[in-house]
């Protein structure tokens, strides 16, 4: 014993010098594929960042102005950037781009080249400078500065001739050389078309291969500044997702190799196959990463109309992991008011994003944990850079292996819903797949799999509580190479399940929390529940129109996601009367044809139709063209008997319904063909029906359903629809 105790340090301190002695400096992992340049590294860390779209449409109330507006009418009285920049930076977010230029040619910064500016307009007497208060405000408040500028100009009298290119490039370098860093430029794919143009009032059409030759355009901006990612349908620094849905593709690759239209042998900004953008191209031609982008309202600029119907944070929440969770990044838009600032709703809704996403990711609770791996490269790329906080570290295996697993021994149980991977992305996008297992009963059970990760890959499952959860790469060309594996927990959320959102005298109302454990508090007067509101212990009966409002409470912690419902209750005699015919309508409906460049329902308000006429049933095949283009349907609807009726429409872009005055689906907005449902009480007899239908680009589509008394789930047969 006296031996050991004498020579044990002595031992141990040989042993450690001999294998210090013979440390072999391990190379790092042979790069895949296409890289990432310095700019996109960096604009890959930023992530979620917003859009502010403001110009003189925001005082016509239109989304592409024709450019013959005056700039008297842009007088922001209230215009405050640092109250943008500072709620965007609340919500989460880390930069903001700016439409220095939309459509419209407004310029909001005084450019030397045009007086359609900020300069005559009556904000601060033309002294004022939109465009530097943003670049101001985004300093202050440690936010990056965007910049969109709009190759189409509906107000040059030059558009279409190599004058405007010249001019277009002046202003572009204006932007470049006067307001500091630009982290991103954002190019538009809308070119060519009717327009103001000085006065001319006509349509003007460029050759969108050859008109702004992009390759000498692009170069010049990065000769100007070489880290900004320039975005466009096809780069070169980020792509268009394809859709203005909120989420890329599963997998979303970083890589793309843009493919023309068919029947074309050129692509270019406008003119690109944009759906293969949705998902990038495994093993692309170059890195052109993902960017989706949204607006928080159906429209692109603020429209009092819309008040009401600015995105909720949970479908927010649900856009960040279907973007950033993808490996894209998410640009939010968020249009100010006529006053200039964002509006209240909006500001609420943010604010909120920003509290869950705090709450979910301000604790890794992988702090403290063992990580063990089934291979390591050697020194330097052990599995405790996963847990580093660093994407500049990473675990790597030896160049053979490149299916191997890496286990994460958590510091005690856990419970979480939300695990966080990312790749060392100046090696490239490496891995094909991978799957999650937890620990649970004394063996591995896969809790999830996907493909792809990239920059950022977010899982997001039911609650689980585990002491351990392992990754597996599955399948990978060559060995992985990975910064980061965390594990988080979203704050609980209260699901309120009625058994029947729209009901006939009564109905009984469940609430559930997916978390367990946590405590539910309720109102029933549409106030915001607190930590005293009523406690929730069983189910109860509603038994009229009622908003119910709840909110979880975890370890006396009150969860920042709030879940709102109203349900409609009638009674036998108050559901809505048919309207008495003395013959039978006819059968069918009447339709209406427009055309415009709207991008909300709204706005059709004070559009004439172009081509009218009847139809057997709801079809868009009477639209005059694909894009921008809408349709109105209107007549009535058989009701067979009294009760509870539930209407679809899924529809690519916008789409609503309404009986009577009362409209009951609300479907509007870009995005992809998504289903949104509406109930409303009627008697048995004819009901005014009208649906409204708009696309911009892209996609398109529209199916209306119905299913009630007797009536299953079904399209809305002509037998049914009277005019």
């Amino acid at each position: 014993r006296r031996g050991h105790t004498e020579h044990g340090p002595m031992i141990a301190s040989i042993a450690a010098a001999f294998l210090m002695s013979n440390s072999v400096n391990v190379d790092p992992p042979m790069p895949y594929g296409v890289l990432p340049n310095k700019g996109q590294l960096a604009w890959h860390e930023m992530e979620f960042y917003g859009f502010a779209h403001f110009t003189t449409n925001t005082f016509t109330d239109k989304e592409w102005g024709f450019g013959d507006e005056s700039p008297e009418i842009f007088n922001p009285t209230e215009f405050d950037a640092e109250q943008i920049v500072s709620i965007l930076k609340d919500a989460g977010m880390k930069g903001v781009i700016v439409t220095c230029k939309h459509h419209d040619g407004f310029c909001l910064w005084p450019s030397k080249y045009t007086e359609h500016d900020v300069s005559s307009s009556p904000y601060k007497d033309g002294k004022g400078d939109i465009i530097r208060e943003f670049a101001d405000a985004c300093e202050k408040y440690d936010m990056k500065f965007g910049a969109y500028l709009s190759p189409w100009d509906r107000n040059h009298p030059d558009y279409g001739t190599q004058k405007y290119i010249t001019y277009f490039r002046n202003q572009m370098e204006e932007l470049l050389t006067e307001y500091g860093e630009i982290f991103e430029f954002w190019f538009d794919g809308a070119n060519g078309g009717d327009g103001y143009y000085g006065g001319a009032n006509e349509s003007r059409k460029i050759d969108r291969a050859t008109y702004y030759d992009w390759p000498t355009t692009w170069k010049m901006l990065n000769d100007i500044q070489p880290d900004t990612v320039i975005f466009s349908d096809i780069g070169p620094g980020c792509r268009w997702i394809g859709n203005e849905s909120g989420h890329a593709g599963d997998p979303c690759w970083a890589t793309y190799t843009p493919q023309p239209l068919p029947g074309n042998d050129t692509f270019g900004p406008g003119y690109v196959e944009h759906t293969l953008g949705h998902n990038g191209t495994r093993n692309g031609k170059y890195w052109i990463p993902g960017e989706v982008d949204v607006s928080i309202r159906p429209g692109w600029f603020y429209h009092a109309s819309q008040d009401d119907k600015v995105r909720t944070p949970e479908n927010i929440i649900d856009m960040y992991f279907g973007s950033v969770g993808q490996g894209a990044s998410f640009l939010l838009n968020v249009p100010p008011d006529r006053r200039g600032l964002i509006h209240e709703n909006d500001e609420a809704s943010l604010r909120a994003t920003g509290a869950i996403l705090r709450a979910t990711f301000g604790k890794n609770l992988a702090d403290g944990a063992f990580a063990e791996a089934s291979n390591t490269r050697g020194d330097g790329f052990g599995p405790d850079n996963l847990l580093d906080d660093s994407r500049d570290t990473y675990w790597a295996t030896n160049d053979a292996i490149t299916e191997p697993s890496v286990t994460l021994n958590l510091d005690g149980e856990k419970t979480f819903n939300v695990i966080s991977l990312r790749e060392h992305l100046p090696l490239g996008q490496r891995i094909d797949d991978w799957a999650l297992d937890a620990w649970f009963d004394g063996a591995w059970k896969e809790i999830g799999k996907g493909t792809a990760i990239g920059s950022r890959r977010l899982w997001r499952g039911n609650y689980i509580t585990t002491d351990r959860v392992r990754l597996r790469i599955t399948k990978s060309p060559v060995c992985p190479a990975i910064s980061e594996f965390a594990v988080y927990a979203e704050p609980a959320k209260v699901d309120i399940v009625p058994h029947a959102k729209v009901f006939i005298d009564s109905t009984t109302v469940e609430l559930k929390s997916p978390k367990p454990g946590v405590e539910i508090r309720y109102t029933l007067d549409g106030s915001e529940p607190t930590a005293r509101s009523r406690k929730y212990s069983a189910p109860f009966k509603v038994s009229e129109t009622t908003s119910i409002r709840a909110v979880s409470i975890d370890s006396g912690v009150v969860s920042p996601r709030q879940s709102a419902m109203e349900i409609t209750g009638y009674s036998g005699s108050s559901l809505r009367s048919p309207i008495v015919f003395i013959r039978k309508p006819d059968e069918g409906l009447r339709y209406e044809a427009f055309e415009g460049g709207w991008q909300s329902l709204d706005q059709m308000a004070d559009r004439k139709a172009i081509k009218t006429g009847t139809c057997d049933v709801i079809d868009i095949k009477h639209r005059t063209r694909d894009e921008h283009a809408a349709l109105a349907f209107s007549g009535f609807i058989s009701v067979p008997e009294d009760g509870i009726y539930v209407f679809t429409t899924s529809s690519d872009d916008g789409s609503r319904l309404r009986i009577g005055k009362e409209l009951v689906v609300e479907n509007d907005g870009l995005h992809g063909m998504g289903e949104v449902e509406g109930s409303i009480g009627l008697k048995a007899g004819w009901h005014p029906f009208r649906v409204e239908w708009f696309n911009a680009t892209g996609g398109i589509g529209l199916e209306v359903t119905w299913q009630g008394p007797g009536i299953n789930k079904q399209a809305i047969s002509k037998n049914r629809l009277g005019r």
